[in-house]
């Protein structure tokens, strides 16, 4: 009879084996579970309307130990976290998503996190450029960009025809603008913009070096960043002489020979190269205002 017994499994050891058996069974469908909402909230990231359900492995274990145990009824929020295109969601998608490059036009300075993740950053290499720019960092050039710590040499010829960064025009931006500009500071960019009231409306790049201190080689540093956008013909020929010597290129004594031309000249011969050979403008002045865009003489 004791040696019947023996030979036994204890009631205990039983149990524990069916709860342990239980368990490996309730950790393996929790696996697959898992492995299929992932695929499903990859395949669905596109769809907004599609509810995601992630079910944690450790959840569905606890759920089926509590089943074989005989606890009763467990919560239905034990078995994962539901949301609609969450934050849960979006990291996993992120995560295990396969990795499809792109390439498209884009500026460095503006371009999302998500748009760079397109072009192939990771989104860590993302969020690492989102910072630089964030800290007050720009990317004034392709090979600015190209020396991030981030973007890899094979990234950067892939993508180095579609890096799209806008030229500054100097006849709509603002300080702030000009400032981050090489070599451009406050003084400078408050003056670049007084400059061009002045002017009424820069018509050439060099005309900045018009500027007390900004010599050649500040201008070299900055001239491929720039354009000179579209503005107003300077009205010559209607403005009055104290507006006229408001010009930089004008001056008093020109305002009023220009007066005294255009008094007694047909406007037929109404021109800067006529002022110029009538010597009312001072010399090397004259050939400046030559180039800038002169309003025609109004119509008789």
């Amino acid at each position: 009879m004791e040696n019947s017994k023996r030979g036994r499994p204890s009631a205990s050891f039983v149990v524990g084996s069916v709860a342990l058996l239980f368990l490996i069974i309730g950790y393996q469908s929790a696996l697959f579970i898992t492995k299929a909402s992932v695929a499903r909230i990859v395949a669905n990231h596109d769809h907004p309307d599609t509810v995601f359900v992630y079910v944690s492995p450790d959840s569905v274990a606890l759920r089926r130990n509590s089943a074989s145990a005989g606890s009763g009824s467990t919560n239905s929020s034990s078995n994962g976290i539901a949301e609609r295109s969450g934050r849960a969601a979006e990291s996993i998608w992120r995560a295990r998503a396969p990795r499809r490059y792109e390439s498209f036009k884009f500026d460095p300075n503006t371009v999302s996190v998500n748009d760079l993740m397109r072009l192939g950053f990771s989104e860590k290499q993302a969020r690492a450029i989102d910072n630089y720019r964030k800290k007050g960092g720009r990317f004034r050039r392709k090979s600015d960009f190209a020396k991030s710590y981030v973007v890899e040499d094979s990234v950067y010829r892939r993508l180095e025809n579609y890096i799209d960064i806008p030229k500054i025009d100097i006849n709509k931006a603002d300080s702030a603008a000009f400032e981050t500009l090489p070599g451009i500071g406050k003084f400078f960019a408050s003056k670049m913009v007084s400059y061009r009231k002045e002017l009424r409306g820069y018509s050439y790049p060099e005309q900045l070096m018009d500027i007390w201190h900004f010599d050649q080689e500040k201008f070299d540093g900055l001239k491929d960043l720039i354009t000179v956008g579209p503005s107003e013909p300077y009205p010559l020929w209607t403005l009055p002489e104290s507006e006229l010597s408001k010009h930089p290129y004008i001056g008093k004594r020109a305002a009023h020979g220009i007066i005294v031309f255009r008094e007694n000249s047909p406007k037929e011969d109404w021109t800067v190269v006529n002022l110029k050979k009538a010597g009312i403008l001072d010399p090397g002045l004259d050939d400046k205002l030559l180039r800038c865009g002169i309003a025609p003489p109004p119509s008789p």
